[in-house]
């Protein structure tokens, strides 16, 4: 008996060694794995539409910013999986308050599909602002070059290109010096409503105007249902026209067509699309995928940025469009009837989709997956990652009243449509975070408010904040709905022993949102929660985090200083 216990203990150790042996080799393996490996979306948040350049051993990418001040982000990477943003393509007030007007743009106008490319030591952002005219019901698509020595900046005024109809252009420089205006626009005599034409001209680079006559090159692969956001491209003495088609939602894709003319005529890869998500589960972990640019690599090994919406939450996310990194390789058509026979790219080529693990492009290298944003305010300008909801009122906030702080009066009213109010945000990376913000108010006026807010849109809003009631001074959680006129209060209380001094804390996941706060040197206290789906991107842009404040009256002397705001992400994958 005493033997056979021993036994049995003996093989119970030895079980246990080989479980714990079992799971050191699974985590060892999952860090190997990881090391080779790289995460999509590369660039989390709100960042549509990427075009992408590489100058030496550097890439540099732009992004859409729609009605959001600075425009067209700039991020720089040595390895295509860690980005810097580096600054923005419109980053003076000036630039934005003509002909290309983000001061009182509509929601989801703005600044569409750019276009970033390097010529002869200068770069160049082309782009479309889309403003339109409540009264009289008209749109301009102004198409406009921004161009710069480097990428930081400081950037041009905007040169508006006269008489180029449609938005999202692109801009070529062929080898003998020839320099090509590539857009879309509305055929004269449309199939269907919502078909598009990809149209070509040649630029004067002296002064940027259009000249010659107009080639109209293609009407897209399948369909041409919203044939937009074209790229053109010369390899090998061939012209490579690719678009987006079939609009940015669950049919979007990426098409492609070829000529040995720049003015065509153009023939469509019999492939097409050449990228999408449309023959996939509208659940699968990525979607909508498309408006895609690709690039070349020093040895000659090429890639592809696309936009593509996670599905993480009700087949969304509040993040919106994101951009994506796929390899590419060019493959020739094997029919040898076919003349010409065309070499093509071939995208993803195991899958033929994105993926959410890929190997890296770099083996020397590993991605950083750090999304953690911290602010005390100590510098005299913000931050490069703030972003306001159109070119700011100057008298809205300030760095300097209180050194250190952040300062927002209380002189506009917030969340108007077409206006700029005293808003400063982030954009949301995961659906998985946490979030932190001191603020000190003291109102004197009843129509002042102030705290944190979490925007999609001017119309589609959350906010969590402090204002003055009949009862002294009361903590708010309201939303405004995309279905609802109204603004609805989800929870509210008064701030009893209210010092001047209040935190906020949001913890995110995927299910819920947790809000707390905390005053004076108490512990932090549970609010109020609501489900995650309350804030899904239901427009071109993703959600923003940060501090607001509000109030009726322009000469109110009431503020809020704000210190010590961060956000700490969970990233899915590599990171956990």
């Amino acid at each position: 008996m005493v033997i056979r216990n021993k036994i049995k203990a003996y093989f119970e150790r030895a079980h246990l060694s080989v479980c714990v042996l079992g799971a050191l080799l699974l985590l060892y393996s999952n860090y190997c794995l990881a090391q080779n490996q790289f995460e999509n979306p590369i660039l989390p948040g709100g960042y549509p539409d990427p075009s992408i350049c590489r100058v030496g051993d550097t890439f540099y990418m732009v992004n859409s910013s729609f009605e959001y001040f600075p425009g067209l982000p700039i991020h720089k990477s040595k390895d295509l999986v860690n980005w810097e943003l580096v600054g923005h393509g419109l980053h003076r007030p000036s630039q934005c308050s003509g002909d290309v007007n983000l001061l009182d743009v509509q929601s989801d106008g703005g600044i569409h599909a750019p276009s970033i490319r390097y010529y002869k030591g200068w770069f160049y952002i082309i782009t479309t602002n889309v403003y339109h005219h409540a009264q009289t019901k008209t749109t301009d698509f102004v198409n406009f070059i921004l161009k710069s020595k480097t990428p930081e900046g400081p950037w041009s005024d905007p040169i508006v290109i006269k008489g180029a109809p449609g938005i999202d252009p692109d801009l070529f420089f062929d080898n003998d010096g020839r320099v090509w205006y590539v857009g879309n626009q509305m055929p004269e005599n449309p199939n269907f409503q919502g078909e598009g034409e990809i149209w070509l001209q040649e630029l004067n680079p002296d002064n940027w105007s259009l000249i010659g006559e107009r080639h109209l090159l293609w009407r897209g692969a399948c369909g041409g249902l919203w044939a937009e956001g074209p790229h053109l491209y010369k390899r090998n003495g061939v012209y490579y026209l690719l678009i987006a088609e079939g609009g940015t939602s669950f049919n979007h894709a990426v098409m492609l067509a070829a000529s040995s003319s720049i003015i065509g005529p153009y023939e469509s890869n019999d492939r097409n699309p050449v990228l999408t998500t449309r023959h996939l589960s509208y659940d699968n972990w990525v979607h909508s995928v498309g408006h895609a640019d690709l690039f070349a690599l020093e040895d000659d090994r090429w890639f592809m940025v696309a936009l593509g919406v996670r599905g993480d939450i009700d087949r969304g996310s509040n993040m919106g469009r994101e951009t994506h990194l796929v390899p590419v390789q060019w493959e020739k058509e094997p029919f040898d009837w076919k003349t010409p026979r065309y070499e093509w790219p071939i995208v993803a080529t195991k899958t033929g989709t994105i993926q959410q693990l890929n190997e890296l492009p770099f083996h020397n290298t590993t991605q950083n997956i750090d999304l953690d944003f911290e602010d005390e305010f100590n510098g005299s300008t913000l931050n490069n990652y703030w972003n306001f909801r159109r070119v700011p009122d100057t008298n809205g906030f300030s760095l300097t009243s209180h050194p250190g702080f952040l300062r927002l009066f209380c002189n506009k009213t917030a969340f108007k449509k077409r206006t700029s109010y005293n808003f400063l945000g982030i954009k949301q990376t995961q659906s998985v975070f946490k979030f932190e913000a001191d603020m000190w108010f003291d109102p004197k006026n009843k129509s002042s408010e102030a705290g944190i807010a979490w925007i999609q849109k001017d119309n589609y809003y959350l906010t969590f904040s402090v204002s003055p009631s009949n009862n002294g001074l009361q903590l708010e959680l309201k939303v405004k709905s995309l279905d609802q006129q109204d603004v609805t209060t989800i929870a509210s209380k008064y701030l009893e022993g209210y010092q001047g001094k209040i935190q906020f804390k949001i913890e995110a996941n995927k299910d819920e949102y947790t809000f707390l706060y905390k005053t004076n040197h108490t512990n932090f206290q549970k609010f109020t929660k609501t489900p995650a789906h309350i804030l899904i991107s239901k427009g071109y842009t993703g959600a923003h985090l940060g501090p607001f404040s509000s109030g009726l009256h322009s000469m109110s002397k009431d503020f809020a200083d704000f210190d010590n705001i961060f956000i700490k992400c969970n990233t899915l994958i590599l990171n956990n």
